[in-house]
């Protein structure tokens, strides 16, 4: 039976859709400027970063990918607004520049770390263009002081009504759609967006991707909407710590109680535990007192 196709936006179709090589170097070529010989071997990483110390913070990656030249490259999409947004992606570049040396290794061995951030919403408000490009210059001269690091920021809602016939603006306009009618006109359009509209159709008949797509797209804008709440109560009240702590209560509670909505569901269609506890983050006993109770309401 035919289901209703997944947004391509929804960070685990995305990965998923990243996973097959073919259009993942075709993303890759429409956004960077890195010479043809990086896309010869183009491996797919653990999306973790982990720090040094048992205290350093852990960030997760949508898609990190390592080049034949060992250039790193983060992609990541983002669908609601978050305060921190710039100085989480700075943490994770400085982060993929610095798991490159260890402790006595020359500086030399250090490559390009990239990031491709994509919005569904507008981050940047000081420039008109869908596409910018952020590296270390000097703020007068221009001079390039390095390219190790390097931030692409792409916005979906700055696309131009018309297209522009680039192979980038393609891309976005997939990653943006929603509906069966605009896949199969940018299918036409585009060799690679119609093996890609062929990829998301077969994910679409998934039913575990499925769910659990649509269950992180609730989760997210949850948190949103607490999180305004959050911020309204905090001003509501005049207290500069309240909007912070509100802030960070309500994308706590959102986040508890959302992944418990899910679990709940996958425990209700007998899924196993250790699925649900991938898919969820829960612990076991977590989810033996989410079962308990809702035995105890039958």
């Amino acid at each position: 039976m035919s289901r209703e196709i997944l947004k391509p936006r929804m960070d685990v179709v995305f990965k998923r859709l990243m996973s097959d090589k073919r259009l993942l170097v075709s993303f890759l070529q429409s956004v960077l400027d890195l010479p043809p010989e990086d896309y010869a071997d183009v491996q797919i990483v653990d999306p973790h970063l982990l720090g040094e110390r048992p205290e350093d913070k852990l960030g997760i990656l949508d898609v990190k990918i390592v080049t034949a030249r060992k250039n790193v490259v983060d992609i990541e999409i983002q669908l609601n607004p978050i305060p921190e947004m710039r100085e989480r992606a700075l943490f994770y570049l400085s982060s993929m520049v610095t798991e490159q040396v260890r402790r006595g290794e020359d500086y030399h061995r250090i490559k390009r770390a990239i990031c491709i951030l994509i919005f569904a919403y507008e981050e940047i408000h000081d420039s008109t263009k869908y596409h910018n490009i952020y590296r270390l210059h000097d703020i007068e001269s221009g001079s390039l002081f390095s390219k190790a690091m390097e931030v692409h920021t792409l916005e979906l809602p700055k696309l131009p009504e018309q297209g522009d016939e680039t192979k980038l603006c393609a891309w976005l306009e997939f990653i943006r759609a929603t509906k069966e009618e605009e896949f199969e006109m940018l299918a036409q359009q585009d060799p690679d967006i119609g093996s890609a509209v062929v990829k998301l159709k077969e994910l679409s008949q998934d039913e575990r991707l499925r769910e659990l797509a649509i269950s992180r797209e609730k989760l997210a804008w949850d948190i949103a909407s607490r999180e305004r709440g959050a911020e309204e109560r905090g001003r509501a009240e005049g207290r500069a710590e309240g909007r912070t702590e509100g802030r960070a209560e309500g994308r706590a509670e959102g986040q508890d109680e959302a992944q418990r909505a899910i679990a709940r569901r996958m425990l209700q269609r007998a899924r196993p535990m250790g699925e649900i506890m991938e898919d969820t983050g829960l612990s076991l006993t977590e989810l033996q007192r989410i079962q308990a109770e809702g035995q105890s309401r039958h």
